[in-house]
Protein backbone atom coordinates (compact mmCIF):
# COMPACT_ATOMS: atom_id res chain seq x y z
CA UNK A 1 0.00 0.00 0.00
CA UNK A 2 1.44 3.39 -0.94
CA UNK A 3 1.82 6.42 1.33
CA UNK A 4 -1.38 8.06 0.10
CA UNK A 5 -3.37 4.92 0.91
CA UNK A 6 -1.81 4.65 4.39
CA UNK A 7 -2.65 8.27 5.08
CA UNK A 8 -6.27 7.60 4.11
CA UNK A 9 -6.34 4.62 6.47
CA UNK A 10 -4.97 6.74 9.32
CA UNK A 11 -7.57 9.45 8.69
CA UNK A 12 -10.40 6.93 8.64
CA UNK A 13 -9.09 5.35 11.84
CA UNK A 14 -8.90 8.73 13.58
CA UNK A 15 -12.46 9.59 12.54
CA UNK A 16 -13.62 6.24 13.92
CA UNK A 17 -11.85 6.89 17.24
CA UNK A 18 -13.49 10.34 17.51
CA UNK A 19 -16.90 8.82 16.82
CA UNK A 20 -16.49 6.03 19.36
CA UNK A 21 -15.18 8.42 22.02
CA UNK A 22 -18.37 10.53 21.97
CA UNK A 23 -16.03 13.44 22.72
CA UNK A 24 -16.88 17.01 21.78
CA UNK A 25 -13.16 17.85 21.59
CA UNK A 26 -12.06 18.05 17.93
CA UNK A 27 -8.43 17.66 19.02
CA UNK A 28 -9.01 14.00 19.86
CA UNK A 29 -9.39 13.04 16.19
CA UNK A 30 -6.25 14.97 15.30
CA UNK A 31 -4.30 13.28 18.10
CA UNK A 32 -5.25 9.79 16.93
CA UNK A 33 -4.32 10.78 13.37
CA UNK A 34 -0.98 12.39 14.13
CA UNK A 35 0.35 9.70 16.51
CA UNK A 36 1.31 6.72 14.36
CA UNK A 37 0.49 3.46 16.14
CA UNK A 38 3.25 1.45 14.46
CA UNK A 39 5.85 3.77 16.00
CA UNK A 40 4.88 2.46 19.44
CA UNK A 41 4.87 -1.26 18.65
CA UNK A 42 7.56 -3.91 18.16
CA UNK A 43 8.72 -4.34 14.56
CA UNK A 44 6.16 -6.06 12.31
CA UNK A 45 4.72 -8.42 11.40
CA UNK A 46 2.53 -8.00 14.46
CA UNK A 47 0.45 -10.30 16.64
CA UNK A 48 -3.16 -9.12 16.79
CA UNK A 49 -5.38 -10.42 19.59
CA UNK A 50 -8.49 -11.83 17.91
CA UNK A 51 -11.15 -13.65 19.96
CA UNK A 52 -8.67 -14.53 22.68
CA UNK A 53 -5.76 -15.70 20.51
CA UNK A 54 -2.93 -14.03 18.65
CA UNK A 55 -3.07 -13.89 14.86
CA UNK A 56 -0.01 -12.76 12.87
CA UNK A 57 -0.39 -10.03 10.29
CA UNK A 58 0.66 -11.21 6.81
CA UNK A 59 3.49 -8.67 6.58
CA UNK A 60 4.89 -5.47 8.10
CA UNK A 61 2.63 -3.05 6.24
CA UNK A 62 1.50 -0.49 8.88
CA UNK A 63 -2.02 -0.56 7.49
CA UNK A 64 -2.61 -3.73 9.56
CA UNK A 65 -2.34 -1.91 12.91
CA UNK A 66 -5.15 0.57 12.19
CA UNK A 67 -7.97 -1.63 13.36
CA UNK A 68 -9.73 -2.21 16.66
CA UNK A 69 -7.46 -4.96 17.94
CA UNK A 70 -5.09 -5.29 20.85
CA UNK A 71 -1.56 -5.91 19.57
CA UNK A 72 1.10 -7.86 21.44
CA UNK A 73 3.98 -5.95 23.02
CA UNK A 74 5.14 -9.07 24.86
CA UNK A 75 3.01 -12.06 23.89
CA UNK A 76 4.75 -14.32 26.42
CA UNK A 77 3.61 -12.10 29.31
CA UNK A 78 0.28 -11.19 27.72
CA UNK A 79 1.18 -7.50 27.57
CA UNK A 80 -0.60 -5.70 24.76
CA UNK A 81 -1.22 -2.32 23.24
CA UNK A 82 -4.91 -2.20 24.13
CA UNK A 83 -7.97 -1.96 21.89
CA UNK A 84 -8.24 1.54 20.40
CA UNK A 85 -12.04 1.69 20.77
CA UNK A 86 -11.79 1.07 24.50
CA UNK A 87 -9.13 3.72 25.01
CA UNK A 88 -10.98 6.20 22.81
CA UNK A 89 -14.07 5.75 25.02
CA UNK A 90 -11.97 6.17 28.17
CA UNK A 91 -10.32 9.32 26.83
CA UNK A 92 -13.71 10.71 25.86
CA UNK A 93 -15.03 9.97 29.36
CA UNK A 94 -12.16 11.66 31.23
CA UNK A 95 -11.89 14.61 28.77
CA UNK A 96 -8.25 15.75 29.17
CA UNK A 97 -7.87 19.52 28.92
CA UNK A 98 -4.97 21.85 28.09
CA UNK A 99 -2.86 22.63 31.15
CA UNK A 100 -3.81 19.50 33.09
CA UNK A 101 -1.31 17.10 34.64
CA UNK A 102 -1.77 13.39 33.89
CA UNK A 103 -0.29 10.43 35.72
CA UNK A 104 -0.46 7.29 33.60
CA UNK A 105 0.10 3.88 35.18
CA UNK A 106 1.12 1.20 32.68
CA UNK A 107 2.63 2.87 29.60
CA UNK A 108 3.48 -0.14 27.50
CA UNK A 109 5.51 1.37 24.67
CA UNK A 110 3.85 4.76 25.01
CA UNK A 111 1.15 4.90 22.31
CA UNK A 112 -1.74 6.17 24.42
CA UNK A 113 0.73 8.27 26.45
CA UNK A 114 1.57 10.21 23.30
CA UNK A 115 -2.11 10.80 22.51
CA UNK A 116 -2.91 11.90 26.08
CA UNK A 117 0.10 14.22 26.15
CA UNK A 118 -1.14 16.07 23.07
CA UNK A 119 -4.55 16.62 24.65
CA UNK A 120 -3.11 18.46 27.68
CA UNK A 121 -1.00 20.84 25.58
CA UNK A 122 -0.27 23.63 25.99
CA UNK A 123 0.85 23.74 29.59
CA UNK A 124 0.04 20.20 30.72
CA UNK A 125 2.35 17.31 31.51
CA UNK A 126 2.20 13.53 31.60
CA UNK A 127 4.17 11.45 34.10
CA UNK A 128 4.11 7.78 33.20
CA UNK A 129 4.93 4.75 35.37
CA UNK A 130 5.91 1.44 33.78
CA UNK A 131 6.94 -1.46 36.02
CA UNK A 132 8.49 -3.52 33.19
CA UNK A 133 11.99 -2.07 32.92
CA UNK A 134 12.50 -2.94 29.24
CA UNK A 135 9.15 -1.46 28.25
CA UNK A 136 9.88 1.67 30.28
CA UNK A 137 13.13 2.19 28.37
CA UNK A 138 11.41 1.64 25.01
CA UNK A 139 8.63 4.05 26.00
CA UNK A 140 11.22 6.63 27.03
CA UNK A 141 12.83 6.42 23.59
CA UNK A 142 9.52 6.42 21.75
CA UNK A 143 8.33 9.50 23.66
CA UNK A 144 11.57 11.48 23.40
CA UNK A 145 10.00 14.01 21.03
CA UNK A 146 7.04 14.59 23.37
CA UNK A 147 8.68 17.16 25.62
CA UNK A 148 5.86 17.26 28.18
CA UNK A 149 6.23 13.54 29.00
CA UNK A 150 8.47 11.92 31.62
CA UNK A 151 8.77 8.16 32.15
CA UNK A 152 9.40 6.49 35.51
CA UNK A 153 10.47 2.84 35.64
CA UNK A 154 8.83 1.47 38.78
CA UNK A 155 5.76 0.35 40.69
CA UNK A 156 3.18 3.14 40.95
CA UNK A 157 1.26 1.24 43.63
CA UNK A 158 4.10 1.67 46.12
CA UNK A 159 5.07 5.26 45.28
CA UNK A 160 3.62 8.64 46.01
CA UNK A 161 2.10 10.03 42.84
CA UNK A 162 2.45 13.65 41.78
CA UNK A 163 -0.60 15.92 42.15
CA UNK A 164 -2.79 14.95 39.21
CA UNK A 165 -5.82 16.20 37.31
CA UNK A 166 -6.12 12.77 35.70
CA UNK A 167 -4.79 9.34 36.69
CA UNK A 168 -5.09 6.87 33.82
CA UNK A 169 -4.49 3.23 34.72
CA UNK A 170 -3.92 0.48 32.16
CA UNK A 171 -3.72 -2.56 34.45
CA UNK A 172 -6.37 -4.28 36.56
CA UNK A 173 -6.78 -3.15 40.17
CA UNK A 174 -8.66 -4.83 43.01
CA UNK A 175 -8.89 -1.58 44.98
CA UNK A 176 -7.20 1.74 44.19
CA UNK A 177 -4.42 2.60 46.67
CA UNK A 178 -5.23 5.46 48.99
CA UNK A 179 -2.25 7.37 47.59
CA UNK A 180 -3.85 7.45 44.13
CA UNK A 181 -7.01 9.03 45.47
CA UNK A 182 -5.23 11.63 47.58
CA UNK A 183 -3.08 12.59 44.57
CA UNK A 184 -6.19 13.79 42.73
CA UNK A 185 -6.68 17.52 42.64
CA UNK A 186 -10.21 18.94 43.08
CA UNK A 187 -12.14 17.93 39.97
CA UNK A 188 -9.49 15.30 39.19
CA UNK A 189 -10.44 12.01 37.56
CA UNK A 190 -9.17 8.49 38.06
CA UNK A 191 -10.01 5.82 35.49
CA UNK A 192 -8.93 2.23 36.05
CA UNK A 193 -9.87 -1.37 35.23
CA UNK A 194 -11.54 -2.73 38.38
CA UNK A 195 -11.05 -6.48 38.86
CA UNK A 196 -11.97 -7.27 42.47
CA UNK A 197 -13.11 -10.84 41.70
CA UNK A 198 -12.96 -13.32 38.84
CA UNK A 199 -16.57 -12.46 37.93
CA UNK A 200 -16.25 -8.64 38.04
CA UNK A 201 -14.20 -6.76 35.45
CA UNK A 202 -15.30 -3.15 34.90
CA UNK A 203 -13.81 0.15 33.88
CA UNK A 204 -14.37 2.48 36.84
CA UNK A 205 -14.38 6.29 36.67
CA UNK A 206 -13.77 8.21 39.89
CA UNK A 207 -13.95 11.99 40.21
CA UNK A 208 -12.90 14.08 43.19
CA UNK A 209 -15.70 16.49 44.09
CA UNK A 210 -16.17 18.77 47.14
CA UNK A 211 -18.02 16.07 49.09
CA UNK A 212 -15.59 13.23 48.32
CA UNK A 213 -15.24 10.83 45.40
CA UNK A 214 -17.99 10.18 42.89
CA UNK A 215 -17.63 6.79 41.19
CA UNK A 216 -19.39 4.98 38.40
CA UNK A 217 -18.75 1.92 36.24
CA UNK A 218 -18.45 2.62 32.52
CA UNK A 219 -18.21 -0.75 30.74
CA UNK A 220 -16.81 -4.24 31.02
CA UNK A 221 -13.03 -4.15 30.82
CA UNK A 222 -10.37 -6.91 30.88
CA UNK A 223 -6.73 -6.06 31.62
CA UNK A 224 -3.69 -7.87 32.99
CA UNK A 225 -3.18 -7.36 36.76
CA UNK A 226 -1.54 -4.23 38.14
CA UNK A 227 1.50 -5.25 40.18
CA UNK A 228 1.03 -4.24 43.81
CA UNK A 229 -2.69 -3.42 43.48
CA UNK A 230 -4.29 -6.52 41.98
CA UNK A 231 -4.78 -8.52 45.19
CA UNK A 232 -7.92 -7.72 47.24
CA UNK A 233 -5.97 -7.54 50.51
CA UNK A 234 -8.08 -6.64 53.50
CA UNK A 235 -11.34 -7.26 51.64
CA UNK A 236 -14.25 -7.46 54.07
CA UNK A 237 -16.99 -7.39 51.43
CA UNK A 238 -16.50 -8.40 47.79
CA UNK A 239 -18.93 -7.13 45.14
CA UNK A 240 -21.13 -9.34 42.99
CA UNK A 241 -21.59 -8.81 39.24
CA UNK A 242 -24.94 -7.15 39.89
CA UNK A 243 -24.01 -4.96 42.88
CA UNK A 244 -20.84 -3.71 41.17
CA UNK A 245 -22.90 -1.87 38.54
CA UNK A 246 -24.76 0.04 41.29
CA UNK A 247 -21.67 1.87 42.59
CA UNK A 248 -22.02 5.64 42.75
CA UNK A 249 -19.34 6.78 45.24
CA UNK A 250 -16.02 5.81 46.78
CA UNK A 251 -14.81 6.60 50.30
CA UNK A 252 -11.59 6.51 52.27
CA UNK A 253 -12.14 4.35 55.33
CA UNK A 254 -10.28 6.85 57.52
CA UNK A 255 -12.81 9.52 56.58
CA UNK A 256 -15.98 7.49 56.78
CA UNK A 257 -16.78 3.98 58.00
CA UNK A 258 -18.67 1.62 55.68
CA UNK A 259 -22.43 1.74 56.08
CA UNK A 260 -25.39 -0.22 54.71
CA UNK A 261 -24.82 1.27 51.23
CA UNK A 262 -21.43 -0.50 50.97
CA UNK A 263 -20.99 -2.64 47.86
CA UNK A 264 -17.30 -3.52 48.29
CA UNK A 265 -15.08 -2.94 51.32
CA UNK A 266 -11.27 -3.03 51.48
CA UNK A 267 -8.70 -2.05 54.06
CA UNK A 268 -8.41 1.62 53.09
CA UNK A 269 -11.32 2.28 50.72
CA UNK A 270 -14.89 1.20 50.14
CA UNK A 271 -17.42 1.52 47.32
CA UNK A 272 -21.00 2.65 47.92
CA UNK A 273 -24.26 2.49 45.99
CA UNK A 274 -25.25 5.89 47.43
CA UNK A 275 -24.65 9.13 45.58
CA UNK A 276 -22.72 11.86 47.36
CA UNK A 277 -24.81 14.60 48.88
CA UNK A 278 -24.64 17.69 46.72
CA UNK A 279 -23.36 15.81 43.65
CA UNK A 280 -25.42 16.67 40.58
CA UNK A 281 -24.13 13.98 38.25
CA UNK A 282 -22.34 16.33 35.86
CA UNK A 283 -19.93 14.81 33.34
CA UNK A 284 -16.26 14.66 34.24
Amino acid sequence: MNQVDLDDVRRSYARDMARVSASEDPRLEQAFYSVHREDFLPPGPWKLLVEGRYVDTPNSDPVHVYRNSAIALDARKGINNGEPHLHAMWIGAVAPKPGEDITQIGLGMGYYSAILSLLVQPGGRLTGFEIEGELAEIARRNLADFKNVSVVAGDAASRELPPSDLIYVSAAVAAPPESWLTALRPGGRLIFPWRPTIEVALAMLVRRVPDGFEARPLMTSWFIPCAGAASPRGSALPPTPSTAWRIRSLHLSRDRAPDKSAVAVYQHVWFSSAKLRGYNGSKA
